[in-house]
């Protein structure tokens, strides 16, 4: 593979590091003047190779190598990254692609067209995760993303517009995806399944799906010393006997529960909480048993708001059904690992990811993981063996030669 050179990106991975980071981890958050100065840097890269650079309506920045035909093969991941997190979730994803955009570089004009894209927000730092990508998709919710906050009280709106972003004209993006015939994106696994069977790379075979939700109690606050236990109508008492069978409820269907935050108001010790706010994630691999995690909550919801005096209202933040990857993908994903680390394994991912947007627009898709280790990420803790990073360049890059062979045929 002339020219394919994984130490660079391993060595563009820590300069990134170094760039756009402290002791607390990466700093890149989406539309922060740091994510901007990121993507100068990755702008930077891509002005020495032959290709046209762009940004869309929905804020995602594309490399595109034009081939002798416009049938377009998509490589990439994000560069911005959650609140002091971890330096490879996304970034990785991107200089991998970056050192395989390369490769077809100097071999000449490839016979497919190959696309490198940095999509915006996947983290979702106001709360939208695959923000840019579900605007490419058509899934993106234009009213939903007016509504949007962040902790601060500052709308997402006016982030976007700092940005040159539009929400009206958002989905105007999807036109990225007129002559796409495949997508393939590369992400560290963000689990311990890989280390525990001492393995460095797998093949994806589709993402959870996910529903998102604030909760919201309603009960009445009264002196905390004075008021009798048998007379409250303690909101988080009844926030936290919900939360506890979130967690049951994702054990009993082999999914994943989260109650990720919880406010109280008046927010004081010596007050019992009136109000309580909390937000629920939950995951599972299939429809059926996503459904029934989450009407199992809706349910104890109900019971738990009777039982302690009480009102209970629901409100869905977001949600995406399980995607499957493509087939005939998935098993070129799979010849590639075993070609450059021996032995292949299948994995569905609980984390979202932008590739499981292109899934959702009908373009054929596929991931590969490669270990993380301690199963730790978005944390500074955050880390692949080098050896198992260069390992995935080249699976990457084998993957994408062999997808534009059998799309190009």
């Amino acid at each position: 593979m002339r020219d394919l050179q994984p130490q660079r990106t391993l060595e563009e991975l820590r300069e990134l590091r170094e760039l756009t980071g402290n002791d607390e981890g990466a700093q890149r958050v989406a539309w922060s003047e740091i994510w901007a100065e990121a993507r100068q840097w990755m702008r930077n890269k891509l002005e020495e190779l032959p290709v046209d650079i762009e940004v869309d309506e929905a804020g995602n920045q594309w490399a595109t190598l034009a081939g002798r035909s416009s049938r377009a093969v998509l490589l990439g991941g994000h560069i911005d990254s959650v609140p002091n997190g971890g330096w490879l979730d996304g970034s990785l994803n991107l200089l991998a692609g970056l050192e395989s955009l390369r490769r077809f570089a100097a071999e000449g004009r490839p016979s497919l067209t190959i696309r490198l894209v940095d999509w915006a927000d996947e983290e979702g730092c106001f709360g939208h995760s695959l923000l840019g990508s579900s605007a490419v998709s058509g899934s993106l919710d234009p009213d939903l993303v007016r509504k949007l906050v962040s902790k601060d009280g500052k709308p997402l709106t006016e982030a976007l517009a700092s940005h040159g972003v539009e929400v009206d004209r958002m989905l105007l993006s999807r036109s990225q995806l007129r002559n796409a015939v495949a997508c393939l994106e590369l992400h560290i696994e963000q689990g311990p399944v890989l280390e525990s069977l001492d393995l460095p790379l797998a093949a994806v075979t589709g993402t959870f799906g996910v529903e998102r939700h604030a909760v919201e109690f309603r009960g009445q606050a009264s002196h905390a010393g004075s008021t009798p236990m048998n007379q409250r109508r303690d909101a988080f008492a009844a926030a936290a006997r919900l939360a506890l069978e979130v967690r049951t409820l994702a054990n009993t269907e082999d999914g994943v529960g989260t109650v990720g935050s919880v406010e109280t108001r008046p927010g004081i010790a010596t007050a019992i909480a009136g109000d309580c706010r909390l937000t629920i994630d939950q995951r599972h691999r299939n429809s059926e048993g996503l459904q029934r995690m989450l009407q199992g909550a809706r349910s104890a919801s109900r019971t738990i708001a009777e039982e302690e005096g009480v009102e209970v209202e629901w409100e869905r933040l977001w949600n995406i059904h399980p995607i499957p990857f493509d087939r005939e993908l998935i098993e070129l994903a799979e010849y590639a690992i075993v070609e450059v680390a021996g032995k292949s394994l299948r994995l569905a991912s609980g984390p979202l990811h932008d590739a499981a947007e292109v899934a959702r627009a009908g373009i054929p898709t596929v991931m590969l993981f490669v270990q993380s280790l301690r199963g730790l990420s978005h944390t500074k803790e955050e880390d692949t063996l080098p050896e198992h990073i260069e390992l995935s360049v080249r699976a990457l890059d084998l993957l994408a030669r062999r997808t534009v062979e059998r799309f190009a045929g």
